[in-house]
């Protein structure tokens, strides 16, 4: 059989519960930190930004945290989320590794940030806020949080990173259609944003700086909450829909993945589909190898110091121990704008550091070779972001290959990528390069790393 084979589980197989790694982890992760005291943060600390039920969420040690019926109805529209077999391109690698993939581009926004963006906007929505704050880089997370706010009648801001701003006006556009305003940042309507530009008046802008911007219009308001579409433990809750479901969906596929990949710029799909393999390799003794691809203009697990970093630009957030590339790192303006971040999450960056999973750094030509490969094989065209997860699983099924393996490879689409058809024009005019940072300014930044007692 050629074609690619896809595996759906029925309606009611929507998982019940979020899976929280913390639980199964040998070593807890470390806390986090007041940016002005140092020491481990209260729920009061972090309740200008969020709603008591996230800050439980955030903190909490339990393996299972239970999906509210209202999110879950809400999840029916696109979960869950089929899971195929990439026949064809097994056949155009020449391969006799197995492929497959979760395809997570089936939702509203096309990614897999609604997974958290409707339990964020939920959990406000019932503590009786009305209007959420959020940064973006490619655009994915922003319309996710405008599509689930839309749902609740909540009021969105979205600080859209400025060069994504400009690269990506179809996502914009979609934001505005889900009822949200889209700023470029760095802007003038913020402190943050207003110092930047006044440094730099030609700033591409940075997640970090969206980041800032954000915070400080919601810490300004009591009706106002920030909502966040990665790095945090609560957001690695959330997606741990797609991981669990793909273990139901290998089953019924009579396979077991041998490698488990997932696209890694703040850690949400990647911990998503990664988490639930790791916390089985613990529990159970499997030996699933995982691996994390990142992009090499912004390599943060790969390159970054493992370290208490703030997680904006203008030190509005808490201390968070993670892989960092220094708060002001300023990445290249690369196309994958939603990898374009300089820390990773504190959980993913944990595991890392105890030996639970790897990470590779793709250069994004090589990325966006793949993604046309995969297009022309499975006819989906993956985004810029995800094309680092296809890049990583064609890679480890001709390594298969050239060692007459046999190997199970499993990673996670992350989206689609019709908002981004910029970049597939720029790919075959000849005008995508590898763009590579700027060594100085990294050590620069890590140079300005804060200084942790203890």
């Amino acid at each position: 059989m050629n074609d690619s084979v896809k595996y759906l589980l029925p309606e009611n197989r929507i998982p019940r519960h979020w899976y929280n790694i913390v639980a199964d982890l040998p070593q807890a992760p470390a806390p986090v930190l007041h940016p002005g005291t140092q020491q481990p943060v209260s729920g009061a600390d972090l309740s200008p930004l969020f709603v008591d039920a996230l800050i439980e969420q955030e903190v909490t040690t339990e393996r299972e945290v239970e999906i509210p019926e209202p999110v879950r109805e809400v999840y029916r529209q696109w979960r869950p989320a089929p899971l195929y077999r990439a026949r064809r391109l097994e056949k155009a690698l020449g391969t006799s590794a197995k492929i497959f993939y979760k395809y997570e581009g089936v939702s509203p926004s096309g990614s897999h940030k609604p997974n958290t963006a409707v339990p964020q906007a939920f959990y406000n929505k019932e503590a009786g806020i009305n209007k959420l704050t959020t940064e973006t880089g490619a655009g994915q997370w922003g319309s996710s949080l405008a599509f689930a706010a839309s749902l609740y009648g909540l009021d969105v801001d979205v600080y859209m990173v400025k060069v994504s701003y400009n690269q990506k006006p179809y996502r914009r556009a979609l934001m505005e259609t889900y009822g949200a305003r889209c700023v470029p940042s760095p802007s003038m309507e913020t402190a943050a944003g207003r110092a930047i530009l006044a440094a730099d008046p030609q700033s591409r802008g940075s997640l970090g700086i969206a980041i800032s911007e954000a915070v400080e219009l919601a810490a300004q308001r009591d009706d106002t909450k920030y909502a966040l579409g990665s790095v945090l433990n609560h957001v690695m809750l959330h997606q741990t829909v797609i991981g669990l479901e793909a273990m139901e969906q290998m089953v019924m596929a009579d396979a077991d993945p041998d490698v488990v990949i997932g696209c890694a710029g703040g850690g949400s799909n990647f911990a998503g589909l990664a988490f639930p393999y790791i916390g089985r390799n613990l529990r159970e003794g499997k030996n699933t190898r995982i691996v994390a691809a990142e992009p090499a203009a912004c390599p943060t697990l790969t390159r970054g110091t493992f370290a208490y970093d703030f997680g904006d630009t203008a030190h509005l957030t808490p201390l968070t121990k993670m892989h960092t590339l220094g708060n002001s790192f300023m990445p290249p303006g690369f196309h994958a704008g939603g990898l374009r971040y300089h820390g990773m999450s504190p959980l993913v960056s944990h595991a890392k550091e105890l030996g639970l999973l790897e990470a590779v750094a793709l250069p994004q030509t090589r990325c966006f070779e793949a993604a046309v490969q995969f297009a022309r094989a499975e006819g989906i065209v993956p985004a810029p972001e995800s094309s680092h997860a296809v890049r990583a699983a064609i890679d480890e099924a001709l390594d298969a290959k050239a060692k007459g393996e046999e190997r199970t490879i499993l990673f996670c689409l992350s989206g689609h990528g019709h908002f981004d058809m910029q970049a597939y024009t720029d790919y075959f005019a000849g005008n995508l390069n590898d763009i590579t940072y700027d060594e100085n300014l990294l050590q620069q930044a890590l140079a300005e790393l804060p200084k942790v007692s203890g």
